[in-house]
């Protein structure tokens, strides 16, 4: 007989084991950030600027919540799927996502790597690229300001070939040159290597940063189709190594 009882406590451990982890590095209190008068981050101060006087991204983010890490379609009444898409995501489905790639140590990708509310991430801003540094299996991505196109032909890879461009505050990111080896979350929302992912990132405050992300993939779905996600700072702290080594038990996790 078939038992689950076993994959959905190796997950439980897997989160609980990163939600430690992710609280194991001592306070650091960062220098010249905005503060309340008890000496908290004020995190309703105004945004910074850099000195282009573009709004400063930089800082350690984490999910608002885990809505789109479990349902990156949230926002929408149902996704848009063609048939095929609609049939192998209603199988991961009802696979309780056992194939799930970050099940074998593979990476969140785009977007989804930085839902992951238990596994922070790093935004690094500087002149001409800003730098994305993944807590949870310390994965990194680029995304170059300096005026470059994207490239005509990559060589597909999770996270793509991403440049930026600022449209007044708001710093709109392209993606191209995925494989299709990653889900847009962890249910199982397929992609192919057709999708061009759109990012526009907007600072509202010292403390909160908005993400809008547009999939436009026709070979899996009939139109494109955004999600509103919301971020907060986590400030006074540093990112923390975490290696992913919970493929040893993979061929242990269904029975």
């Amino acid at each position: 007989m078939k038992c689950r009882i076993v994959p959905f406590f190796a997950f439980f451990i897997f989160l609980f084991a990163a939600e430690t982890s992710s609280a194991q590095w001592l306070t650091v209190p960062w220098a010249g950030i905005p503060r309340t008068a008890d000496g908290k981050p004020d995190l309703n101060a105004p945004a910074r600027k850099t000195a282009d006087g573009k709004p400063d991204l930089s800082g350690i983010w984490r999910a608002a919540d885990g809505k789109y890490l479990e349902n990156i379609a949230a926002d929408e009444t149902e996704p848009p799927f063609q048939p095929w898409a609609a049939a192998l995501y209603k199988e991961r489905v009802a696979n309780d996502g056992k194939d799930r790639p970050s099940g074998r140590c593979l990476p969140h990708a785009v977007p989804d790597n930085y839902m992951v509310r238990s596994g922070p991430f790093k935004l690094i801003q500087t002149p001409g690229e800003i730098v994305m540094l993944f807590e949870e299996m310390n994965h990194f991505r680029q995304v170059f300001t300096d005026g470059r196109s994207l490239p005509k032909t990559t060589e597909p890879s999770w996270f793509g070939s991403s440049v930026g461009k600022w449209e007044g505050d708001t710093l709109v990111v392209e993606t191209t040159g995925f494989h299709d080896r990653s889900w847009l979350d962890n249910p199982g929302h397929p992609h192919t290597e057709a999708m061009r992912v759109t990012e526009k990132f907007t600072r509202r405050n010292f403390g909160r940063l908005d993400i809008q992300i547009t999939i436009d993939d026709p070979k899996a779905y009939t139109r494109p189709w955004s999600a509103n996600a919301r971020f907060e700072l986590v400030p006074d702290t540093e990112l923390i190594e975490s290696i992913c080594e919970n493929e040893k038990d993979y061929e242990h996790t269904l029975k």
